[in-house]
């Protein structure tokens, strides 16, 4: 009888293990069974899960936004921007995102690995990219971000940034490329392409019309269908058709009156139907009002992800106000995106990525972008060996680049004091220790500010007379160097920042008369990362040297163009406007305050309801400039070298357009020294029912290095649709007939040759959706020809 119990509680316990064991065996695990039955197991908490993040911790008392639970996980990037979370039940992992406009963010040092250090390589920012019209070399550099984030375990590279430069006070306008769609599209799809690469995806934003800080959580982005088609969207179109980033963020703002974040028709219908886009979509980090419309938009990745969007959406669920097959479609796009992720492949990354050899990548980035304005009388290159005086603080504690999510905790920045003296040019050493201690003394007395915050600017050091003229009695060259910085949360000024203060004003002034009386050249470096003014001042020096911000490697990038050892090849891939007030949004920039309700109770970022009005239209930087013969400081795609070149034999495949036109013309080094040119093919259309810019940007190409006397072919295509216009009226890209001018030429009004077809009939190119609309009568100014 005791044997019997014992064989039937034996038998009884095998059955059970076995039937766990088939249980087990039963449950699906990603990376092995379908996307479909994965999502057919898993629990609306589960997958609820999946769609909201883990939240965040800026670190600053009252900041804590994340669950006991998931504080509680340890961080596998300790400072990335956000992360997702795993679903061990299946084996789908958590993946990390981090910012990364210029460089990975991450913090720099980790309490569980004292005295080892996990910076990053602060490479230059994006318009100085940009202004290299390199594609080449923008993809280059994206690779190297990519391989820095994957060997950092970086899933998710929130970059690039490329809202439009439509005002030069935009905050953050160092994040974005150019004033121009095309420009800012292929500068986006190369360096997407570049990170990529190296298994790492991307997120291209803020997607669509976040051109200023201010307010930017309740900001409502009031544009035509026009401006939006032809300006705001066509950046981002460019960027998902010729690269396919992993995924796309949705801006802060309002479009026309709705949240982008919950905006279908932005999302679903112009995105993923007539764009083709096939990944996911998430959120700015506590972007918009309702996580259900979110959902119902397409808007599949809630970031930074709070508690209670968890909540709701269960909730919504359960109440039926979200339909659960959105739920699964949402859930199924982002296990696709974490299957192509280095965490699904269980990648064992580093931490150590290859520093040294980023650092000279961004080296050479820089270099390239930057723009030598103005160069009278061959002041530039700076001889060999000489005595510099270097003034400015600038010149010894260099802008590497912009603050917030765009900044970057890097090892170590380059000024142009150390850049100068290792190529073997002589600096006052006293006055170098004066502003050494001007700027550390400036720096303990400023507030503190949080990471994210830019602090105040430092005041340029008062410069006796007598000083001024010791300096410049001693020296070869002055070398001045004029500095800003921005951020988030915070658009720029006209007084003291695109204006120059009145204490720099004088300096320059006086640092100018010193100089010439004694027959010397004076440089000025812009340490910049937007326009300023320089219309005022620009005839005190002698050459200018646009260098932005460029990245931790900048001193020596500085002094590599300054010296002659690289040859500047840079153009201006945004108008440097005369005066502020010629801007065509600055009656409107950055918006205004209005009585809506607040739409975001509780949120301590959330700032006050507002508008801003977006009456040019498309005229935007050279396109107004241009049209309305509006003189710029320098206009845009301008940019000199230390050679000349001449373009020649400008021929177009036929005299009438059918589908396309090809386009052939040779550009010859003329002058002494190796360099390299970038040709800007502009059309003219002709008189329409549509207003127009007398010209556009339509295609680019930058040659290979030129030695003296050498030619270079370049070969461009026009299609259909760099002939159209956006016409609402019919919802569609429509060429009109008529003659158009080919004009290509070294900046937008320095046009070197022109050749004309002609459209016989009216070609319409494409028919789109009437989406998107502003919801209010939306004016907009006179502008074009037609």
């Amino acid at each position: 009888m005791i044997l019997s119990i014992r064989f039937i509680l034996s038998l009884s316990l095998l059955l059970a293990v076995v039937v766990n064991l088939a249980a087990q065996s039963a449950t699906p695990k990603f990376g092995k069974d379908s996307i479909d039955k994965i999502v057919a197991v898993m629990s609306t908490e589960e997958k609820v899960a999946l769609l909201i993040g883990m939240g965040m911790d800026l670190g600053i008392p009252g900041t804590l936004m994340m669950s006991p639970e998931d504080k509680a996980i340890p961080e596998k990037v300790p400072g990335a921007a956000g992360r997702t979370h795993a679903v061990p039940r299946l084996g789908i992992p958590s993946i990390t995102l981090s910012d990364g406009p210029a460089g990975v963010r991450i913090n720099p040092t980790r309490p569980d690995q004292p005295g080892k250090s996990f910076y990053a390589t602060g490479f230059p920012v994006a318009t100085l990219l940009a202004s290299s019209w390199d594609e080449d070399l923008v993809s280059k550099v994206g690779a190297a971000f990519g391989a820095e984030s994957r060997d950092f375990g970086i899933d998710i590279l929130l970059a690039p940034g490329m809202n439009l430069h439509r005002n030069p006070l935009g905050g953050r306008n160092f994040e974005y490329y150019s004033e121009d769609p095309l420009v800012s599209g292929k500068m986006a799809a190369a360096f997407v392409r570049g990170v990529q690469s190296m298994g790492v995806g991307t997120s291209i934003k803020h997607f669509a019309v976040n051109n200023q800080e201010f307010n930017r959580l309740q900001s409502n982005s009031i544009v035509g269908e026009r401006a939006l088609r032809e300006l705001y969207l066509r950046s981002f179109e460019i960027a998902v058709k010729e690269s396919r980033p992993w995924t796309v963020m949705s801006s802060y703002n309002l479009l026309n009156g709705r949240y982008t974040s919950q905006e279908p028709d932005l999302l679903d219908t112009v995105l993923r139907k007539e764009w083709g886009f096939g990944g996911v979509v998430m959120t700015d980090w506590l972007a918009g009002n309702d996580v259900v419309e979110q959902m119902i938009a397409t808007n599949e990745l809630i970031m930074p992800g709070l508690p209670n969007q968890s909540h709701a959406l269960i909730e919504a669920v359960n109440s039926g106000r979200l339909d659960s097959k959105i739920l699964d479609r949402n859930v199924a796009s982002m296990l696709r995106l974490i299957e192509k992720t280095l965490a699904a492949k269980d990648y064992k990354f580093s931490s150590a990525p290859d520093l040294k050899g980023h650092s000279t990548v961004a080296r050479q980035a820089a270099a390239s972008g930057m723009v030598l304005l103005k160069n009278d009388t061959s002041a530039l290159p700076l001889k060999a060996r000489a005595k510099v005086g270097l003034f400015g603080n600038g010149g010894y504690d260099m802008v590497a680049g912009g603050t917030g999510s765009g900044n970057v905790n890097k090892a170590y920045v380059i000024s142009p004091d150390k850049g100068l003296v290792d190529a073997g040019f002589t600096i006052n050493s006293a006055m170098r220790a004066s502003y050494l201690a001007h700027i550390k003394n400036a720096k303990d007395a400023r507030p503190a500010v949080p990471w994210f915050m830019l602090p105040p600017p430092i005041a340029e050091m008062d410069l006796s007379d007598a000083l001024i003229d010791s300096i410049s009695s001693d020296s070869d060259i002055g070398l001045i160097v004029v500095g800003r910085n921005s951020g988030e949360f915070a658009d720029r000024t006209v007084a003291g920042d695109f204006d120059l203060t009145a204490n720099e004003q004088s300096m320059i002034g006086r640092i100018s008369k010193a100089f010439r009386a004694k027959g010397k050249k004076l440089i000025a470096v812009l340490n910049v990362g937007g326009p300023i003014e320089l219309g005022s001042w620009r005839d005190q020096v002698d050459a200018i040297l646009l260098a932005w911000q460029p990245g931790q490697e900048g001193g020596y990038a500085i002094i590599d163009t300054l010296s002659g050892r690289v040859n500047p090849s840079g153009k201006l891939a945004t108008t440097f406007p005369m005066a502020y007030t010629d801007v065509p949004s600055a009656d409107t920039f950055p918006g205004r305050e209005t009585d809506a309700p607040n739409l975001l109770p509780g949120n301590p970022f959330a700032g006050k309801p507002s508008e801003a009005i977006y009456t040019e239209g498309i005229f935007v930087g050279y396109r107004y400039y241009s049209t309305q013969n509006v003189a710029s400081a320098y206009d845009f795609g301008h940019g000199l070298s230390y050679t000349n070149f001449t373009y020649s034999n400008l021929r177009l495949g036929s005299k009438s357009f059918s589908d396309s036109m090809p386009i052939s013309l040779s550009v010859k080094n003329v002058g002494k020294v190796d360099g390299r040119e970038v040709a800007q093919v502009y059309v003219s259309a002709p008189a329409g029912p549509l207003s127009k810019p007398v010209k556009e940007l339509r295609a680019f190409a930058k040659t290979r290095s030129l030695k003296p006397g050498e030619s270079h072919i370049l070969s461009f295509t026009l299609t259909g649709r760099d002939l159209a216009s956006f016409d609402p009226s019919r919802s569609a890209w429509i060429a009109y007939p008529g003659k158009y001018c080919v004009q290509i030429g070294t900046s937008s009004i320095r046009i070197e040759q022109t050749e004309c077809f002609d459209l016989p009939s009216e070609l319409v190119v494409e028919k789109v959706n009437p989406v998107l609309k502003p919801k209010v009568n939306l004016v907009e100014r006179p502008f074009g020809k037609r």
